[in-house]
């Protein structure tokens, strides 16, 4: 079940996906953290942000619109507070961190210059607001996206640029982020959405539009994963998008992901981590793949 991410090895290909398990050992009472790959936590900013108003969720058919607003208590206070009883876990972490600004991704990185060893990667999620493009995102343009990538390599550990499907294309903001020294990409971000009451005539969302998960996004991301590991076949992914099943996460593999993250199903399913991971293993042993490393991009056309 082992498997590689750019520098970092992961002794299973199956982590948890950031803002859906928390900032730390939420998760702990339902499956053992440290028999996964790695647990990506809630993105973090340099500082404590409050995040969007009530209602921050809503289910859809095929998924759940969100618009949380990457609430969080701050690297320092995470780093204090959030990490330890995490690591406790026996848990490798993935660090997720975000910035309205390039200075703030700086801010945030350099924050965890310092964090120990067993945060193993650090995951800039690039599909925030951007304060010097509107309500475009950083990794809307290859050139903010290698701006805010440089940023967080003042980390000092790999740097894993989260990119978002709501593009044109996907490949020359991903190869911007290798070029900036992105050790790999996750792929993908939620898809803009929205949800309108009826009755009311009122958003469902506190923060007006959001971001879909689940399911109904997979093949979105299955294709993504797809174009970006055909156009650079040796820049790593990470792939993440309605992952419920182990044949969810295998589809991603074969596609070309190195990796993959379970998310929204643990919405439904505290356990659904751990249990892909189980399913993935029972698929490849009655097919005799010897390890999972040998399904990467191995999709072949009709």
């Amino acid at each position: 079940m082992s498997t590689r991410v750019g520098s970092v090895f992961l002794p299973n290909p199956v982590m948890t996906a950031s803002g859906t398990g928390g900032h730390g050992d939420e998760l702990a009472r339902y499956l053992d953290l440290s028999s996964l790959g790695a647990v990506v936590v809630k993105s973090l900013s340099a500082e404590p942000w409050a995040g969007n108003p009530a209602p921050r969720v809503h289910e859809t058919q095929g998924g759940m619109l969100n618009s949380v607003g990457l609430q969080g208590p701050g690297v320092a206070a995470w780093l204090e507070h959030e990490l330890p009883p995490l690591l406790a876990t026996g848990a490798r972490v993935v660090a997720s961190i975000w910035g309205r600004t390039v200075d703030e991704y700086a801010a945030a990185a350099e924050a965890l210059a310092d964090a120990p060893p067993e945060v193993v990667a650090v995951e800039a999620n690039l599909s925030c607001p951007n304060l010097h493009h509107g309500r475009d995102m950083f990794a809307q343009l290859p050139e903010t996206t290698a701006e805010a990538v440089r940023a967080s390599l003042a980390c000092g550990r790999p740097v894993w640029a989260k990119l978002s499907p709501n593009v044109a294309s996907l490949v020359p903001i991903a190869e911007a982020a290798r070029d900036a020294g992105a050790e790999a990409v996750t792929l993908i971000n939620t898809v803009l959405g929205m949800a309108i009451d009826p009755e009311t005539r009122l958003l469902r969302l506190g923060g007006g539009g959001g971001g879909l998960s689940g399911p109904a996004i997979h093949p979105v991301a299955v294709r993504a994963v797809h174009d970006v590991h055909r156009a650079l076949p040796d820049l790593p992914i990470v792939g993440v998008g309605g992952v419920s099943t182990g044949i969810d996460a295998i589809e991603l593999m074969l596609a070309g992901a190195s990796a993959v993250q379970v998310g929204t199903a643990t919405f439904a399913d505290p356990r659904a981590a751990g249990r892909v991971s189980e399913e993935i293993q029972t698929w490849c042993r009655r097919r005799g793949v010897a390890a999972v490393t040998e399904l990467i991009g191995e999709v072949r056309a009709r």
